[in-house]
């Protein structure tokens, strides 16, 4: 097959692991769910409790990531965690208008918190999900955790952090009447869009400078896309994108094994004194480790071809 053939990967190896940090102010969010059972009861790798994934892989043709990072409290990250599937799924545009259904969802989940008069509405959580169908993946992220892509080693993010200082968020917020004081949104929050936090939104329907809106990210997969990594903010403060895929890559050409790849992450952020929680996933496309990257040699003059020089400051990066 030619390189960047377009190609439906089998998506049946994940690697997870969580640890949250002694005096952390953040609340990962900590319940199971089966909100897709009903798409197929063939289900396989569903997580432990105490995590803040939700993992529903029906078939090869269908796989959820779904990242949640809670904040004053865990309301808000419970609540979207059990609902926000089942309003996608739900949706009158899925799956072929999936960009539409999960835009709702988002809107939806964030409308319906509000209305819980059970639950504490200040509560909030950024969310990231991460939805494969076939060959078709798409991303969509409010906050500040993190998809990227390994490529050939290669990072490529698929995200985008939403933080208060960030260019495009700053001037947004600005635009809406918010302000920013040492890098958090009206001086209380350090993202710039999460679902729940209704004492910084203000009534519903009302459009303020914190957003729930998800961006979206989609692309095709082909052979040269080889695992995924999805990490909360606790794990991208201390290290970047390229650092993260040459170390996923090189441990997966030692022992293939993707939960290995994500506890190496994991330890690589606490010796590097992360001080928030931790959560890393790693999907793995393909059943075989990632192959030798082999620069091309040359008889008339010695260069390094543009993926060798990428995984190279991968690997000096990570130093």
């Amino acid at each position: 097959m030619a390189p960047g053939t377009d190609v439906a990967p089998p998506v049946t190896r994940l690697g997870l692991e969580h640890e949250q940090c002694k005096g952390s102010t953040s609340s990962m969010e900590d319940e199971d769910n089966d909100t897709l059972e009903n798409l197929n009861s063939n289900k396989v790798g569903k997580p432990p409790r105490n995590l803040s994934v939700i993992r529903q892989c029906n078939s090869s043709a269908w796989l959820s990531e779904l990242v949640f990072d809670g904040h004053g409290g865990t309301d808000a990250a419970s609540f979207t965690r059990k609902n926000i599937l089942k309003y996608i799924v739900q949706d009158s545009n899925f799956p072929t208008g999936l960009k539409k259904s999960v835009k709702s969802a988002f809107a939806k989940a964030d409308d319906a918190f509000a209305e819980a008069g059970s639950l504490d509405s200040s509560s909030g959580t950024t969310a990231l999900t991460a939805l494969i169908l076939g060959s078709n993946m798409l991303i969509a992220n409010a906050g500040d955790s993190r998809a990227v892509l390994g490529k050939r080693g290669r990072a490529i993010e698929l995200s985008r952090d939403h933080k208060p200082n960030c260019t495009s968020e700053r001037l947004r917020i600005e635009k809406l009447g918010g302000v920013i004081y040492d890098g958090y949104l009206n001086g209380q929050l350090s993202v710039a869009r999460a679902l729940g936090d209704w004492h910084i939104k203000g009534s519903k329907g009302s459009k303020g400078p914190l957003s729930s809106e998800p961006e979206l990210e989609e692309l095709v997969l082909t052979e040269e896309d080889e695992f995924l990594i999805i990490g909360c903010d606790g794990l991208w403060d201390v290290m970047s994108s390229q650092c993260a895929v040459t170390m996923v890559r090189r441990e997966l050409m030692q022992h293939n094994n993707p939960e290995k790849c994500s506890r190496a992450l994991v330890n690589e952020a606490l010796q590097r004194n992360t001080c928030d929680n931790l959560t890393v996933v790693v999907v793995c496309f393909w059943p075989d480790p990632p192959p030798k990257i082999e620069i091309p040699k040359s008889h008339k003059r010695r260069s390094i071809s543009a993926e060798g020089l990428d995984v190279l400051k991968g690997v000096l990066n990570g130093i």
